[in-house]
Formats: structure tokens, sequence, C-alpha cells
């Protein structure tokens, strides 16, 4: 059994998931302002108290930017948690092996194991949560770049004249959908937003995945994350609209966008599935 930790802007979870993608144990907390990774340890204890068997690895899925060269995250949505080594912290608490990488990169491999893309060797994963970020994986691997942040398709520019982003860059896709951006853009919470932003969200994302699409080659892009999930079918259905009117390409043309199979769960079992590859045993390497 794995231990499976996801750390995100809004909560901290961690789950004991089986070899089959299960997951049998499963605490969250939210994400404190401060002093992350108290929080963090005492929830992973408190799970590892209640697993059923022995764990033999932890993986975590984090928000970047990530140096996996150094084993640090320093996750844009997290301000207090900076340069953190995460694999350090987490192998002195667990005494496990540890293996990290970004949050969305996690639920590709998830998705790929078990859950929507199952079995496919040539697919996008897209988180459009607290904040939108990706996985590309690519004749059945997962591409990782140079210093492990490929797949950031939240700073796509979708709109080259539009909003300043977290990040420092114009008219990012995360400045446009990510829950924070829709809250201060609406005055309301993502899962009371109207159905034009609901809409326009979907588009943007499909925007973004059409020139992803153009030059990475793939048949196949499974979102998750809790806004687009909660946004439910209008969100996707506007996705998929964009892709079929911007990928017209003869090898983008029939890209397909499918919600995340895994549901809420999809960030615990890719955390898994980090964990897997890390043993050299997950189904994507």
């Amino acid at each position: 059994m794995f231990l499976a930790v996801d750390i995100g802007g809004t909560k901290l979870a961690a789950a004991v998931v089986d070899e089959d993608g299960r997951v049998v144990v499963r605490d969250r907390v939210a994400t404190p302002q401060r002093d992350v990774w108290p929080a963090l340890e005492r929830l992973i204890l408190r799970v590892m108290a209640a697993a059923p068997a022995p764990l033999i690895a932890v993986g975590a899925g984090c928000g970047g930017p990530h140096d996996l060269t150094s084993s640090t995250v320093s996750p844009l949505h997290i301000p207090s948690f900076v340069n953190f080594d995460l694999t350090a912290a987490l192998a002195e608490t667990t005494g496990l092996p540890c293996f990290i990488d970004n949050d969305a990169k996690a639920l590709t491999l998830g998705e790929a194991w078990c859950g929507a893309g199952r079995g496919e060797m040539n697919m996008v994963g897209v988180v459009v949560g607290t904040g939108v970020g990706g996985g590309i994986l690519s004749n059945g691997r997962l591409l990782q770049g140079r210093l492990g942040n490929a797949g950031h398709i939240g700073h796509i520019v979708v709109e080259p004249d539009g909003r300043p982003c977290s990040c420092g860059g114009i008219g990012c896709l995360e400045a446009y959908a990510c829950g924070p951006a829709i809250e201060a853009e609406t005055g309301r919470p993502p899962q009371r937003a109207p159905q034009a932003i609901i809409e326009r969200t979907g588009l943007l994302v499909g925007r973004a995945l059409a020139s992803l699409a153009a030059v990475i080659d793939f048949n196949l892009a499974v979102i998750g994350g809790s806004v687009a999930l909660g946004f439910g079918e209008p969100f996707f259905a506007a996705a998929q609209a964009e892709v079929n009117a911007r990928a017209r390409l003869s090898f983008t043309e029939h890209l397909e966008i499918r919600r995340a199979g895994l549901g809420e769960l999809a960030p615990l079992v890719g955390a898994a599935a980090v964990a897997r590859r890390g043993l050299g045993i997950a189904t994507a390497r």
C-alpha cells in the first residue's frame, strides 16, 4: 500500500491507496496561511496510524513551480511554502521511500493508471482548481522538462492583452480560470459563478488545449480539479466546442476532452501513482 499526499492551495489531503488504486483511508484539512508543514505532518501521521497494512512508499503531488533536481517546491498558491525540501521532510516523518511531482502531473499518471485515461499513451491531464496545471503523457512517458515543470498549461497565454497573473505574466489561462481569479472577478465562490463565467472558463481551457495539441500531438485531455468538476457539463461542453473549432490540423481535429474518471479522488490516486512510478512499477513511466 502507498501513502498518498496532495498539497493544494485550499486543502491538504492524505490517504492510503492500495495496489489497485483504491483509496482505503483518507483525511484532509484546510491549508493554513502559515505553518503548512506542521499541519501536513500531523495529517500524515494520523493517516499512517490508520493504515490497515504496511506502507511501502510515499507519493506526493504539489502545485508548482518545482525543482526536482533539489526536491524543492514553491507553489504559487501557498506563499509561505517557498523552496521547501518536501522529499526530505516526508522521508524524515515517514521513514519510507518518498517521491514527489507536480499535482497535475500526478493526476495525469493516476488517470492513465486507473481512470478516464486508462490505456492511453498520448494524453494531457489538467487540473482546474485553486490553480491551473497540467501533465503530458507522450508515447507512455510523462514529460518532465529541465527542472520537472513540463505541463504548466495554466501559463499558456489565452488573452494577449489580458489581466495580470500571479506568475508575473499577462493574460495567462490561470488568471481567468482558477478559483481565486473567478472569485475575485465575480465576488462569489466558483460554485456560485454565473453561467457566462462557467462557459467562458471552459472556452479558455479549450483554447489552451487546442494550442498545446498542435505542439505536443496528443488525442485526449482528461480534466479534473474542484472548479472544473464543480462547473460540470456546461464547462466541459464549452471546452470541447472550443477545441473542435480551433484544433483543425489533421492530427488534432479528433482531440477529445473527458472528465476525470477518478473524480475528487484523482489527486490522491495520482499521488500514489507517483510513488508507483518512483518504485518502477507504474503503468506510465
